[in-house]
């Protein structure tokens, strides 16, 4: 069998994320390996956002600090595992798998939010692209259905 070194989580803190993260920690534990947990913030081409004949002035770093808040809060439910988190821009799907092979994991474990038909078209699937350009393994774990 093959022998884990390190996984990476990559997440958005949506509720797939949250239960892939689940599933990272637990085998990090297991195998008591390090889990780097990475959120990715995708730079916005526009300068500001137009709502109702407002222009809002688009700010970034209050984008990259409550993206570093929300990984801060981001703790393992049980004990014994070592995690690391990172903080990247760019488009979410190859910064994924850069971080994936700067890190040398042997494993992503990551959400999905199960999109189909024209939904997955338009909006693009960032688990499908890692998938298809990741040097290892991806165990992608679907959102559980709402209630």
């Amino acid at each position: 069998m093959k022998r884990f070194h390190a996984i990476l989580h990559p997440t958005d803190f949506s509720e797939g994320s949250n239960v892939a993260f689940q599933y990272a920690c637990d085998l990090a534990r297991d195998y008591d390996i390090p889990l780097v947990i990475i959120s990715v913030i995708q730079p916005v081409v526009t300068r500001g956002i137009a709502m109702e004949g407002i222009v809002l002035p688009y700010d970034f770093t209050e984008l990259e600090a409550a993206a570093q808040k929300e990984l801060d809060e981001l703790q393992p439910v049980g004990p014994g595992v070592r995690i690391e988190k990172w903080l990247r821009q760019g488009p979410p799907a190859s910064t994924i798998v850069e971080a994936a092979n700067e890190r040398k994991v042997d494993l992503i474990v990551m959400g999905t939010h199960g999109r189909t038909g024209i939904g997955r078209l338009l909006i693009g699937s960032v688990a499908e692209e890692v998938i298809r350009k990741a040097h290892c393994p991806v165990l992608t774990v679907k959102a559980p259905e709402p209630a």
